[in-house]
C-alpha cells in the first residue's frame, strides 16, 4: 500500500476514535442538560455528584470572568489546536499507535468542548468530585479525555528524538 494511502487509513482510525468522543461527550452533555437544572448536584457515592455547570472560561475557570471576548478567542484557539492535531495525525506512521490513540482523544475533547463554546457560549460541565469543604472544579468526558490523551502523550514526545 502506499505511502499516504496508509497514512490517511491511519489518520482515519484516530478521527474516528475522535468521532466517537464526540458523540458520547455531546450526548452526556444533552443528557446532564435536560435531567439536571443548573448548579442541582446528585450525589453518586460519597465525593462524587452529578451536577449542572456552565464554564464561560477555559480550564478551571481560567477567564470566565471576562466580558465575553473569551468565548471567541478560546473558540478560535480550539479551531487551531484541532487542525494542528489533524494535520500531525496524518503523519503518523504505523508505529505510532500510542501517539494516534492519544492524539485522537485530544481532539475528541477539543472538538466537543468546541461545540459547546460556540453553540451556548459556555461548556457545559456536570462532573464534580470533593472532599469535605474541597471540591475539584466541575468537568466533562470532553475534559477527560483530553486530560487522559495529554498524560498519554508526555511521555511519549519525551521518547522521540528531535
Amino acid at each position: 500500500m502506499h505511502n499516504k494511502q496508509q497514512n490517511r487509513l491511519l489518520r482515519n482510525k484516530w478521527l474516528l476514535l475522535a468521532v466517537v468522543i464526540i458523540g458520547f461527550d455531546q450526548l452526556t452533555k444533552y443528557l446532564s442538560t435536560t435531567h439536571l437544572q443548573l448548579m442541582e448536584s446528585v450525589n453518586v457515592f460519597p465525593g462524587f455528584d452529578l451536577t449542572l455547570r456552565y464554564n464561560t472560561g477555559a480550564a478551571f475557570s481560567f477567564l470566565a470572568n471576562e466580558s465575553g471576548w473569551q468565548r471567541w478567542f478560546l473558540s478560535g484557539l480550539g479551531l487551531i489546536v484541532s487542525g494542528i492535531i489533524y494535520s500531525w495525525l496524518g503523519k503518523l506512521s504505523a508505529k505510532d499507535k500510542q501517539e494516534g490513540f492519544a492524539l485522537g482523544l485530544i481532539l475528541g475533547g477539543a472538538v466537543g468542548n468546541l461545540i459547546d463554546r460556540i453553540s451556548y457560549g459556555h461548556v457545559i460541565d456536570y462532573l464534580l468530585f470533593y472532599y469535605k469543604a474541597w471540591e475539584w472544579p466541575a468537568f466533562n468526558l470532553a475534559d477527560t479525555a483530553i486530560c487522559l490523551g495529554v498524560f498519554l502523550l508526555i511521555p511519549i514526545l519525551f521518547k522521540k528524538p528531535h
